[in-house]
């Protein structure tokens, strides 16, 4: 089986999913080369592309991984054979390998079972992503709610629905909370891009930092996703700890990276403004808080958590306050805190073994975007990837002719860093000189 992947958050998700929904079972979470099934996987390069530091970090192996253009990865797709192929990609992303991937499989008489669908949340963009995601053989679910929309949607516009299948987020796990830890530990699961404004993070902060101080005896964390330069899902332009090297913290608040599933063993409450960290902590049993402070808003994505009984402020955590999860409300979120999740992921191996037992295999691929119905979005989505309009590399497109060069390689990494460092520096100055 294949992964294609645009960041480390997606990479994590796609392997781990397609060790989840391999028609053989799964095998260790973290270790999908270990259940037996080689995985092989392909980094779409890009703005996002992981270092081998975030890489490290996500600790999901595989038995080859290779960063690529689109047109590269077509072409290993034209010359390898796989069972399954999970597109853990942007929509845009998503729909440009499912018409590339057409043009590229036209002429084989078999091709793999094609999954995609989203590393967490859904709370913006679901028309446009879900109808970017149309035309994979599965689109996955990660829960009974996003199950049900994600049908509607598909439903609404005349598209074909049964591709949408119900599972689970596919790094859950861990032992459930049993108690308090000595110290008690409180753990700020910090997001890249929510929110976005100087003030809001420097709030956040500074709140971290009060709490902090009115409990001395607590250990107080600060979960990061990434080191400044480097890039996740999502575009980060005023880091934390750029933020708090202007603080004087106090000694039992510190920054901490690695893996969140071994942070969660120590939590005794996790406190975010949207991260799909509270499902994975709600999983768990985990003392959990969305905090309000700064409103419950679509941009910040924390209106997804309304009847969850979790939101709260830091007010009302300082005063003592812990929020009771609702119990109809975790049922409906995939959270599966039932014991049910050993069998989130039954529908979709079932689904993924028929069709790879169908007589020819897996029907052509047919999203519901094309020339006809989309002749003046497609195009350009297509082309962002050096795809014409009917999936064939655009003349002078990247080729896999040959390796790239140390040359071409320190280029790419020069490059890389100049976006990351306009990112991060030159376009926040921009936009307060703007704001003047």
């Amino acid at each position: 089986m294949a992964v294609l992947a645009d960041s480390d958050t997606r990479w994590k998700w796609g392997a781990l999913t397609a060790n989840r929904v391999a028609p053989a079972g799964p095998g260790d979470p973290g270790d999908p080369a270990g259940s037996g099934i080689r995985l092989d996987g392909y980094l779409l390069r890009g703005r996002a592309t992981p270092t081998a530091r975030q890489l490290g970090e996500v600790g999901v192996h595989a038995d080859s991984l290779r960063e690529v253009t689109a047109v590269e990865f077509l072409r290993a797709m034209r010359e390898e054979s796989y069972d399954l192929l999970v597109l853990a990609l942007v929509g845009g992303g998503v729909q440009a390998m499912l018409h590339g991937l057409k043009r590229a499989w036209e002429d084989r008489p078999r091709r793999p079972v094609v999954v995609t669908g989203y590393v967490g949340v859904v709370y913006e963009k679901l028309a446009d992503g879900l109808l970017l995601r149309h035309g994979a053989d599965l689109v996955l679910a990660n829960s009974r709610q996003d199950a049900e929309r994600f049908r509607a949607v598909y439903e609404g516009v005349g598209a074909d629905a049964s591709a949408v299948t119900e599972v689970a987020l596919p790094f859950l796990g861990g032992a459930a909370y049993t108690g308090e830890h000595e110290p008690y530990t409180v753990v700020f699961a910090a997001q890249p891009s929510v929110p976005e404004s100087r003030r809001d993070r420097t709030y956040l902060l500074d709140r971290l930092v009060r709490h902090a101080r009115r409990h001395p005896e607590r250990e107080v964390l600060l979960k990061l996703r990434s080191q400044p330069g480097e890039h996740t899902t999502h575009i980060e332009e005023l880091p934390y700890q750029k933020l708090a090297q202007r603080l004087d913290l106090p000694s039992n608040l510190r920054l901490v990276y690695g893996h969140m599933g071994e942070v969660l063993d120590r939590t005794d409450l996790l406190v975010t403004i949207s991260s799909t960290a509270a499902l994975e902590s709600l999983h768990r049993r985990i003392p959990t808080v969305v905090l309000t402070d700064l409103g419950i808003r679509e941009s910040l994505g924390n209106h997804h958590f309304v009847g969850s009984g979790c939101l709260a402020s830091w007010d009302q955590l300082d005063a003592g306050h812990r929020p009771e999860p609702d119990e109809a409300w975790v049922a409906r979120q995939g959270v599966a805190a039932d014991g049910s999740y050993a069998t989130a992921f039954d529908a979709a191996r079932e689904r993924i073994a028929k069709l790879l037992e169908r007589p020819g295999g897996p029907p052509p691929l047919t999203p519901y975007y094309t020339p006809v119905t989309a002749p003046g979005y497609l195009p350009g989505i297509l082309a962002r990837h050096h795809l014409g309009p009917d999936g064939t590399p655009l003349p002078g497109a990247p080729a896999a002719d040959r390796e790239p060069g140390p040359v071409r390689q320190i280029v790419r990494r020069a490059a890389r860093g100049a976006y990351r460092h306009g990112v991060q520096r030159v376009a926040p100055v921009i936009r307060r000189m703007g704001e003047l």
